[in-house]
Protein backbone atom coordinates (compact mmCIF):
# COMPACT_ATOMS: atom_id res chain seq x y z
CA UNK A 1 0.00 0.00 0.00
CA UNK A 2 1.66 3.31 -1.34
CA UNK A 3 -0.85 5.57 -0.10
CA UNK A 4 -0.24 4.30 3.65
CA UNK A 5 -1.76 7.78 6.93
CA UNK A 6 -1.76 6.48 10.10
CA UNK A 7 -5.37 5.98 11.33
CA UNK A 8 -5.78 5.95 15.06
CA UNK A 9 -8.75 3.13 14.56
CA UNK A 10 -7.27 1.09 12.64
CA UNK A 11 -5.57 -1.96 14.60
CA UNK A 12 -3.11 -2.88 11.33
CA UNK A 13 0.28 -4.01 12.68
CA UNK A 14 1.87 -0.62 11.28
CA UNK A 15 -0.58 1.68 13.66
CA UNK A 16 -0.45 -0.06 16.45
CA UNK A 17 3.22 -0.10 16.59
CA UNK A 18 3.05 3.71 15.90
CA UNK A 19 0.82 3.69 19.11
CA UNK A 20 3.27 2.08 21.15
CA UNK A 21 6.08 4.65 20.81
CA UNK A 22 5.48 6.51 24.09
CA UNK A 23 5.07 3.83 26.23
CA UNK A 24 7.93 2.07 25.09
CA UNK A 25 10.49 4.96 25.92
CA UNK A 26 8.71 5.42 29.35
CA UNK A 27 8.93 1.98 30.12
CA UNK A 28 12.96 2.08 28.79
CA UNK A 29 13.88 4.88 30.94
CA UNK A 30 12.16 3.87 33.97
CA UNK A 31 14.27 0.71 33.75
CA UNK A 32 17.00 2.72 32.97
CA UNK A 33 16.60 4.89 36.04
CA UNK A 34 16.01 2.24 38.20
CA UNK A 35 19.24 0.42 37.49
CA UNK A 36 21.10 3.78 38.18
CA UNK A 37 19.64 3.93 41.20
CA UNK A 38 20.82 0.29 42.13
CA UNK A 39 23.90 1.20 40.99
CA UNK A 40 23.63 -1.87 38.38
CA UNK A 41 25.05 0.60 35.43
CA UNK A 42 24.89 4.68 35.05
CA UNK A 43 22.51 6.50 32.91
CA UNK A 44 25.26 8.03 31.00
CA UNK A 45 26.36 4.42 29.57
CA UNK A 46 23.45 2.60 28.89
CA UNK A 47 20.79 6.00 27.37
CA UNK A 48 22.30 3.73 23.56
CA UNK A 49 19.52 1.02 25.21
CA UNK A 50 16.84 4.20 24.72
CA UNK A 51 17.65 4.81 21.35
CA UNK A 52 18.07 0.95 20.30
CA UNK A 53 14.51 0.96 21.62
CA UNK A 54 13.12 3.65 19.63
CA UNK A 55 14.75 2.55 16.53
CA UNK A 56 12.84 -0.80 17.07
CA UNK A 57 9.90 1.20 17.27
CA UNK A 58 10.38 2.48 14.63
CA UNK A 59 11.37 0.02 12.22
CA UNK A 60 8.53 -1.54 13.15
CA UNK A 61 6.16 0.53 12.40
CA UNK A 62 7.51 1.57 9.26
CA UNK A 63 7.91 -1.65 7.91
CA UNK A 64 5.42 -3.54 9.89
CA UNK A 65 2.21 -5.06 7.77
CA UNK A 66 -0.56 -2.88 6.61
CA UNK A 67 -3.15 -6.28 6.41
CA UNK A 68 -6.53 -4.58 7.73
CA UNK A 69 -5.29 -1.41 7.10
CA UNK A 70 -8.41 1.47 7.13
CA UNK A 71 -7.63 4.94 5.66
CA UNK A 72 -8.40 7.69 8.24
CA UNK A 73 -11.80 8.57 7.55
CA UNK A 74 -12.82 5.90 5.10
CA UNK A 75 -14.58 4.68 8.26
CA UNK A 76 -15.55 0.78 8.39
CA UNK A 77 -14.58 -1.59 4.85
CA UNK A 78 -18.15 -1.01 2.85
CA UNK A 79 -20.39 -3.94 1.94
CA UNK A 80 -20.11 -5.52 -1.15
CA UNK A 81 -22.51 -4.01 -4.06
CA UNK A 82 -25.72 -5.70 -4.79
CA UNK A 83 -25.59 -7.67 -8.01
CA UNK A 84 -26.73 -5.92 -10.86
CA UNK A 85 -30.39 -6.01 -12.12
CA UNK A 86 -31.94 -8.51 -14.33
CA UNK A 87 -33.47 -7.25 -17.52
CA UNK A 88 -36.71 -7.69 -18.63
CA UNK A 89 -36.79 -11.61 -20.52
CA UNK A 90 -39.66 -13.10 -22.32
CA UNK A 91 -39.78 -15.39 -18.69
CA UNK A 92 -40.61 -12.21 -16.65
CA UNK A 93 -43.87 -11.50 -15.95
CA UNK A 94 -44.60 -7.48 -16.62
CA UNK A 95 -44.47 -4.41 -13.69
CA UNK A 96 -48.30 -4.48 -11.52
CA UNK A 97 -50.43 -1.62 -12.74
CA UNK A 98 -50.50 1.03 -10.35
CA UNK A 99 -53.46 0.98 -7.31
CA UNK A 100 -56.47 2.72 -8.81
CA UNK A 101 -58.12 5.28 -6.27
CA UNK A 102 -60.56 3.63 -3.43
CA UNK A 103 -64.34 3.64 -4.75
CA UNK A 104 -67.23 3.23 -2.54
CA UNK A 105 -68.21 -0.31 -4.26
CA UNK A 106 -65.12 -1.82 -4.46
CA UNK A 107 -65.23 -3.34 -0.42
CA UNK A 108 -69.06 -4.69 -0.09
CA UNK A 109 -67.91 -5.87 3.64
CA UNK A 110 -67.71 -2.57 5.02
CA UNK A 111 -70.86 -1.19 6.11
CA UNK A 112 -71.77 2.39 4.56
CA UNK A 113 -72.37 5.08 7.07
CA UNK A 114 -75.53 7.45 6.08
CA UNK A 115 -74.86 10.80 7.02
Amino acid sequence: MNNYHRNRACGCVRCRAHELMGAAVLITLGVLFLLENYYVVSFDRSFPVLLLVIGAVMMVSRTGSTEGHIQPGWGAPAAPAPPPQQTMSAQTPPPTPPPQPWREDQNPDEPKVNS
